[in-house]
């Protein structure tokens, strides 16, 4: 019977450890986006028409750390919106208008020229123009969603021009 304790017990430690052994992360690994290597396409559809849309980690959409770049032609504006989560923001060329507030008001824009970061709180209504050619950076934990204050602003429920 002790020959038989000890034969489970050899047997069952090495289940137990492996049990007990926390899988394997994927590897880390480097991600470089060296600015003629940038794959550009249409923006998500939630902005309005226009703008284009860089991926350059992770998936906004879905849970975890995602970096997004945006660029905008000259006059290009996103109504007024908000997000549930907080959201940075990095113009990394040309002048990004930002108002804040629940209705578009142009006396209310700041210039924010290349270089500029900020950061903007979860539900805060804001609104945004490009003035010239305008491209930023967006990094945030996801999912993010852009929630517009007047759902008619929403280009996702817009019939396209025939």
């Amino acid at each position: 019977m002790r020959v038989l304790f000890h034969a489970i017990g050899v047997l069952a430690v090495p289940g137990l450890v492996f049990a007990q052994t926390p899988k394997r992360a994927a590897a880390p690994h480097v991600i470089v986006a060296v600015p003629d290597s940038i794959s550009w396409g249409d923006a998500p559809p939630v902005l309005p028409a226009g703008a284009k849309a860089a991926m350059l980690e992770g998936n906004p959409m879905k849970p975890g750390p995602f970096t997004l770049r945006l660029s905008f032609p000259d006059g290009y504006t996103i109504a007024p919106h908000y997000h549930p989560t907080v959201e940075h923001v990095t113009v990394l060329k040309g002048t990004l208008l930002v108002g804040m507030g629940a209705q578009l008001d142009p006396t209310k824009f700041n210039e924010l020229p290349a270089g500029t970061f900020g950061v903007i709180p979860p539900r805060m209504r804001h609104f945004a123009r490009a003035k010239g050619d305008v491209i930023i950076q967006l990094h945030g934990t996801g999912p993010w969603r852009l929630i517009y204050v007047n759902a008619a602003d929403d280009p996702r429920g817009k019939k396209p021009a025939r």
